[in-house]
């Protein structure tokens, strides 16, 4: 549809010009996508795929203040504004609780920033984590074990690694009990067995106890799995939730949340955002100009795989 060649044509514009005004490009490219993402929908009807307005602001106070602190607001839930009807449509419903969500808070929900934070407070950054469904144990078993990789390196080095892991993937609102995970030894208080990663991060085997404590097939471990992940460029990754709604938030929103600020900031606010992309003052310079060269590549595969989530081709 013609809203898909309007997105193509931005981002293909987005390529060719520089960071002072590539988020502008960039989000209405997604904008633009997100009204052939809610024509999609098979669970709309009459004109419920039209879309009116953003459904997403930020605090114009903050945006002249330090990047990581812009605050985020999201509109009423049921609305037609873009945000709020594709959070709704993707399973990712826009944040209602009473902490403000911040700037940094949704660019630690996309993979790809983990090594590059706007925020790094040390232990109490949460950022995405990677399920390897295709190293599943292919044979039937009452255990659903699976690498579970990307933790952070002050989860993977902890003197306390049970409690630090517990503590991690509190924030992870879609995740299961887990039943258990590989551990250092056979005794009951063994701390995890972390693989290390060269950066520092590393990865765990963990183990899902199949429902009703039978044994599932490699297919229904796979179902199960997939109920509890998102897809990301056609790997299964954990998601972290944001704004206390209970749910994680979509991988597509939280581009989308992170890009509309960074084109409000080029849009309105153009002296601080060319001090925030000063490569000589600011330490967000290279984290911002590498996300808006990642964005070009990776978001219209999101589109698509956006597209066939709404569809009812796959799950989210």
């Amino acid at each position: 549809m013609f809203a898909l060649e309007q997105a193509e044509q931005m981002f293909r514009a987005a390529a060719t010009v520089g960071v002072a005004t590539r988020p502008l490009q960039v989000f209405y490219g997604l904008s633009q996508a997100g009204r052939a993402i809610a024509a999609a929908a098979s669970g709309l009807t009459g004109d419920g795929w039209e879309l009116a307005g953003h459904g997403i602001r930020c605090d114009p106070v903050t945006l002249r203040g330090p990047l990581p602190d812009i605050r985020l607001e999201a509109g009423k839930a049921g609305g037609k504004t873009s945000f709020v009807r594709l959070s709704e449509l993707l399973g990712s419903p826009p944040w209602t609780g009473p902490q403000p969500v911040m700037l940094s808070d949704v660019w630690d929900c996309l993979p790809g920033n983990r090594l590059y934070p706007l925020r790094d407070p040390g232990g109490s950054r949460t950022t995405p984590l990677c399920v390897d469904h295709r190293s599943l144990y292919a044979e039937p078993h009452p255990l659903i074990s699976v690498p579970v990789a990307y933790f952070p390196p002050w989860v993977v080095n902890s003197p306390d690694g049970s409690k630090a892991l517990a503590t991690y993937m509190s924030g992870f609102p879609d995740v299961r009990p887990w039943d258990s995970y590989h551990k250092l030894s056979g005794e009951p208080d063994a701390a995890p067995d972390f693989t290390a990663h060269d950066d520092g991060w590393g990865e765990l085997v963990m183990n899902w106890a199949h429902p009703g404590g039978r044994t599932g097939t490699p297919g229904e471990h796979l179902a199960y799995l997939q109920s509890m992940t998102r897809t990301y460029c056609g790997e299964w990754w954990l998601f972290p939730g944001a704004g206390g709604t209970g749910q994680s938030m979509h991988p597509m929103m939280a581009w989308w949340a992170v890009l509309f600020t960074l084109s409000m900031l080029a849009r309105y606010q153009p002296a601080e955002w060319a001090a925030h992309v000063d490569v000589d003052a600011s330490p967000h310079a290279v984290p911002v100009e590498r996300l808006l060269a990642h964005a070009i590549g990776i978001i219209p595969e999101l589109i698509a795989e956006a597209i066939a989530q709404v569809a009812g081709n796959v799950p989210g």
